[in-house]
């Protein structure tokens, strides 16, 4: 007995009696292998892999990233980086780093010690005093929540922070919470306290993280420029190559930070980088406002196409003689309560490319 066609085969006959010349082709890389081919590249020493490979691929999927082998190496290079695939690792001696920041801020606002110390020693609603509270914190997240519980409950703390919760990253990928925050639309998981919660959580680290390396456009060619960009901001390393070329064109000398405006900056008070493109206004046939509206795309993929950039780097590689790199790491010293060490932009970039090669290669 001849069994009725279905499946694929079927399709495929229909397609061909309506005169259609394509078929359809499979998935390139079925989800469940995404899955696998992430933990597979995870280190085998890794607790739960399986739920680590399910975190970064629903962040894929919700995100709509490829998931290459080279974006999945990218995300796992800056985990292992930032902590070695701790949802919210453990940071050491950050009671003291605590205390010193305290320490720093009241002296900031001339705020006496002693009116530091007896706020420490209020009572918390569990019993304990704040100060006996912050010895015991071991995470960001610790430390997060007990911030916002000082800023609430003790008198001085509006005061001391500002309204402000001091600890401004977090997570397995150590992501900006302001980013995440201004990034919460779309997160595929509901929210069981606040997005500033959720970066602590692995899903959420995993997920803003990914977002912050891999949801935007870039003109690179190196995966080195986006882990530059993961720690100097998005399109720093473009940016970075823009300063390089208005010093060469202009005979300044500028910091190669990536930043090109200073922010809210009046039009009659401009920054160093954009008072050296102005020195070229006659070459560049543009004014000052011009060079501003130019300068303000410096944050999105279309500066790179405008007017200004490509104005800049003509001038610039005529007086090299050759072409110039649209790509440089920022020059950035790392700044941070936690460093204890003299760090930057260039040495994160290539320990996380380092690892993503590795990666690539298991």
């Amino acid at each position: 007995m001849v069994q009725p066609l279905r499946g694929p085969m079927f399709i495929v006959m229909l397609m061909m009696l309506a005169g259609c010349n394509t078929v359809p082709q499979a998935p390139v890389t079925p989800v469940q292998d995404v899955r696998a081919d992430i933990e597979r590249r995870i280190p085998a020493k890794t607790s739960d892999r399986d739920g680590w490979a399910a975190d970064i691929e629903s962040a894929f999927a919700a995100q709509r990233i490829e998931p290459t082998v080279e974006n999945i190496c990218a995300v796992l290079a800056v985990i292992e980086q930032e902590s070695g695939y701790q949802a919210d690792p453990a940071v050491a001696d950050l009671p003291q780093i605590a205390r010193r920041e305290i320490r720093r801020r009241a002296s900031d606002m001339r705020i006496p010690g002693l009116l530091v110390d007896a706020g420490l020693k209020i009572q918390a609603a569990d019993g304990r005093s704040y100060g006996d509270k912050l010895a015991r914190v071991r995470t960001e997240r610790d430390l997060s929540r007990l911030y916002e519980e000082i800023i609430d409950r003790v008198p001085m703390g509006k005061r001391l922070f500002a309204g402000k919760n001091p600890v401004q990253t977090g997570g397995a990928m150590q992501v900006g919470i302001p980013f995440a925050q201004a990034h919460a639309q779309g997160y595929p998981y509901p929210v069981e306290s606040s997005i500033r919660d959720e970066v602590f959580s692995r899903r959420g680290g995993v997920y803003f993280g990914t977002m912050h390396l891999l949801g935007y456009q870039t003109p690179y060619t190196r995966k080195v420029h986006r882990f530059a960009d993961y720690n100097a901001g998005w399109y720093a390393s473009r940016n970075a190559a823009f300063q390089s070329a208005v010093a060469l064109a202009s005979g300044s000398t500028l910091a190669l930070d990536g930043d090109l405006l200073v922010p809210g900056a009046a039009l009659d008070k401009p920054g160093q980088t954009e008072r050296a493109v102005r020195s070229l206004g006659a070459q560049l046939s543009m004014d000052e406002r011009a060079i501003r509206r130019g300068l303000e795309q410096a944050d999105t993929l279309a500066f790179s196409e405008s007017e200004l950039h490509g104005k800049v780097f003509a001038i610039a590689e005529a007086r090299a003689g050759h072409a110039l790199p649209r790509a440089v790491i920022p020059g950035i010293r790392l700044d941070s309560p936690k460093i204890t060490r003299e760090l930057t932009t260039e040495w994160f970039a290539n320990r996380v490319d380092g690892r993503y090669r590795e990666c690539l290669a298991r």
